[in-house]
């Protein structure tokens, strides 16, 4: 029991700084989307657009995939950034591309179409989760 408790002693601040530190980041990457897209999620959200609540969950739970695969796989805070900025923007650049490609998809958002933001949802679930498997590629350099 004396080795559990110095375990989590010695371990827990790094916990929280690595835990924060990737929170940060999702934080960031969050609003810098928020930021680029035509439509304005905030406003349709509160306005009781349901479509819109759909498209920005997909893109939290999309920017959290790729933090939570650098966070599992750093050796050290540097890392954890440096590869936690590198899979966000190449995310975004992603959620960019698919939004250019569905042209109409953020006014078909503004008007509240369900299945238009569904469609979203797994092209940014589906591009975060082979962007978080490329972080696990053995022969990516770790700092």
């Amino acid at each position: 029991m004396k080795a559990a408790v110095e375990s989590f002693v010695s371990g827990f601040p790094d916990f929280l700084i690595y835990t924060g530190t990737a929170g940060l980041l999702l934080l960031l990457a969050c609003t810098f989307y928020i930021l680029l897209t035509p439509q304005k999620e905030m406003a349709l959200l509160r306005s009781g657009n349901a479509s819109a609540g759909l498209a920005l969950a997909g893109v939290i739970v999309g920017l959290a995939i790729p933090i939570a695969s650098c966070l599992a796989s750093s050796v050290s805070l540097a890392d954890l950034i440096i590869w936690g900025i590198v899979s966000l923007l190449i995310q975004i650049l992603a959620f960019r591309f698919v939004d250019l490609i569905l042209r109409d998809l953020p006014k078909r958002i503004e008007n509240d179409e369900a299945g238009a933001a569904i469609l979203l949802i797994a092209v940014k679930i589906a591009s975060a989760l082979i962007i978080s498997s490329a972080l696990w590629d053995p022969n990516v350099a770790r700092l």
